[in-house]
Order: C-alpha cells, then structure tokens, then sequence
C-alpha cells in the first residue's frame, strides 16, 4: 500500500469510502453487516487505514455499521472521517445535537478527520451564517480533541469554494472534492485544485470513477489505453491519473463489493502516474465523452434573451445533467436561482438562436432540461 505523508500521519494513499456499501436488498438502508466486516478486514490486512462515512449515507446506517465494524480494531489502528450533514438545510440549527449522536453511533471518543459536508450553492449562506455556530462549535470540539483534524468537502463551483474559504480558510486543513479525468476539465476541477494549491491544503478526492463510469469505457477508448499500458485495468487509469496530481493526498473509493475492494487495493499497491502521451490520450477520452450542447459561453444569447437567463450556465447545467443521467448537481443548483431565472422560464421566443454562432437549438434544450428536472 501507497502512503501520503499528512501532518506527521501516514495515510493510505486508497481510503474506503463508505457510501456505497454491499445491501442485502435494494433498500439503501439495508447494509449486509458480514460482508462490510469481510471488506474491512481485507482493507485493515492489505494496509488502508482510512474510512469515510457520513450522517445521511444508506439513510443514516453506515455511521452505524462501521463504528460496529470497527470496533473489532485497536482505536489507533485506523483513521476514521465523518460530516456534518448540511447538505440538508434544517440540520444548520443541530451541530449541537448531531455531533455527540454521530460519537454515539460510531462508538468513538473522537473523529481523525471532520468534514463540513457538500459546501455548495445551496448552503453556501447558512454555512457562512454566524447564527448557527457550526464553525464555533466544532472548532471547540477540536480544542477537545474531539476532532483531530478539521475540513470540508464540496460539490459547489470554484466561486462557491472561494466564498467558503474566504470565510472559513485558515481553519480548514484538507479538502475533498469531485476529481477524475473526466471533471478535470467538465467540472473545473482543475481550477478547484489550484484554487487550494493556493490555500496551501492538500486534496481529498471523492467520486474517482465518477460513480462507476469511468470502470467501464467505449471499446475503442478501452483498445487505446491498452494499446499504451497492456496490463492495466480501466478503472486503474482513472486512479492512475490522480496518482499524477502531486496535490492529491487520499483518494476515497466507495467500493460495494469484495472484487472491487481487491482489485482497487491492488492498484494502490504501486505509483504509477501518467506519461504526458497518456495524459493527452485520457484527456482527449474524456473531451469525447462529455462533448454535448457545443456551447461557448460567448454571451451573445444572454443580450438577446427577455427574461434575462443566463443560457451559457443553464447549458452547462444541461450537459452535466445529461452525462450524469440526471444526479443531484444540477437539480441543486438550478433550485438556488429564482423562478424566473430557471430552464422554465424560457419564453421559447428563439431571440437566442438568432444570434448564437453554434446554432443551437436553445429553446429546445431549455425545454428538455425543465421536462427532466420536473420528472
């Protein structure tokens, strides 16, 4: 196993994230205990020693079956992360309940890591409201040792990140965010790298094969990769790529079965980064992959349009949505615009498509997203 040097602690380099854990049924909730015990004891044997769970994971039971699970381990065996779940507005009054219930259902005395969880459009304004001390209090809980060391991790844009670190930066050490080859450039997520390059904090990743996508490409992009590493697997090219940004420190995979847990600790067995010809050609899969509404951001739409949308961030809402096939980003964030201000509001008046150099077909596309958001 690969180790990451973080403040004197040796990570392993592959953390089991703990959002996708095997079921026995289709109940999200209905976590299979024994074979999440059979995973952790492979994980614990083969060298990770990092677990990522969360209030709201499978309805509030991962929390619970991991602290269960490792309670078979020596406390100082492991490193264990866990959120704040404002992701849901109504929990921005609990911190005060929810913390010492999250200690409880873990069965610890304290969290290696603590993340202020999903910082995004939606939230954004609460977390920074200083009506409802979450930072106070968890920076208290820190001066208790209660929490060893504290983050967050978001899902907002890069604008979102700075707001928040403008606020909260000098207390934050690490953060997680959204990377792969795929959002390197499809979600700014180089940007968001830099953006805390700058704020001297290392990066946490989540979503590495872009919840399962990236495990399985097109035949002729599998043939490619081949042709220039024969004995890798296509989901260890995606790990192979985070292994090339120097600024990544835990890479967060949230394995459901025991096969991928062998085979993702396998990878992890070895640094490998990329070539630059591999870095082109993964790269260029990705651009291929996400091409979809050709929109430029040239704004000639936005002067043309009479309810005043801004078309270039809708389309780009649009193709996230249509790639994901459907998911939470662009739901979240269109619900931060108001009414008038959304894919519904468009007027179908085509003012846009007069001017735009793409002729796109924007009244059509503003349409189908309002049609797919509504179902």
């Amino acid at each position: 196993m690969i180790y990451k040097d973080f403040q004197g602690l040796k990570l392993s380099a592959l953390g089991m994230g703990c959002m996708r854990l095997p079921r026995n049924s289709a109940s999200d909730a209905d976590v299979n205990e024994a074979e999440t015990a059979r995973m952790v004891a492979c994980a614990m044997e083969r060298g990770v020693n990092y677990y990522d769970t969360a209030w709201g994971y499978h309805e509030g039971n991962s929390e619970t079956v991991m602290g269960r699970v490792l309670a078979k381990y020596p406390r100082e065996s492991f490193y264990l992360a866990t959120k704040f779940p404002g992701y849901d507005l109504a929990n921005m009054p609990k911190v005060k309940e929810i913390f010492p219930r999250q200690l409880e259902k873990c069965g610890v005395d304290y969290f290696d890591f603590y993340l202020i969880h999903n910082v995004c459009e939606m939230n954004i304004d609460a977390y920074l409201d200083p009506q409802y001390g979450i930072m106070d209090y968890l920076l208290e809980q820190k001066a208790q040792g209660r929490i060893r060391h504290l983050g967050f991790s978001a899902h907002g844009s890069y604008e979102v990140m700075k707001q928040f670190l403008g606020a909260y930066g000098e207390h934050m050490e690490f953060c997680q965010i959204q990377l792969n080859y795929v959002d390197w450039a499809f979600q700014d997520a180089k940007g968001k790298v830099e953006l805390l390059k700058a704020h001297h904090l290392p990066v946490w990743v989540m979503e590495p094969l872009r919840g399962g996508k990236l495990a399985s490409l097109a035949e002729e992009d599998a043939a490619a990769l081949k042709a220039l590493r024969p004995e890798e697997t296509v989901p260890a090219w995606a790990f192979r790529f985070l292994q090339s940004i120097p600024e990544v420190t835990m890479v967060l995979s949230g394995m459901s079965d025991f096969t991928q847990m062998e085979q993702n600790i396998k990878t992890f067995e070895t640094e490998a980064p990329l070539s630059d010809k591999e870095m082109e050609t993964l790269l260029a899969i990705a651009d291929h992959m996400t091409r979809g509404v050709p929109c430029t951001a040239c704004h000639y739409c936005t002067a043309h349009c009479p309810q005043g949308l801004d078309i270039p961030a809708l389309l780009k809402l649009y193709n996230e949505h249509s790639f994901t096939g459907g998911g939470f980003i662009a739901p979240m964030v269109v619900q931060t615009l108001p009414e008038d201000k959304r894919p519904s509001a468009c007027l179908g008046c085509r003012s846009c498509e007069a001017v735009c150099p793409q002729q796109i077909k924007i009244s059509e596309i503003l349409a189908d997203f309002a049609q797919k958001l509504k179902g």
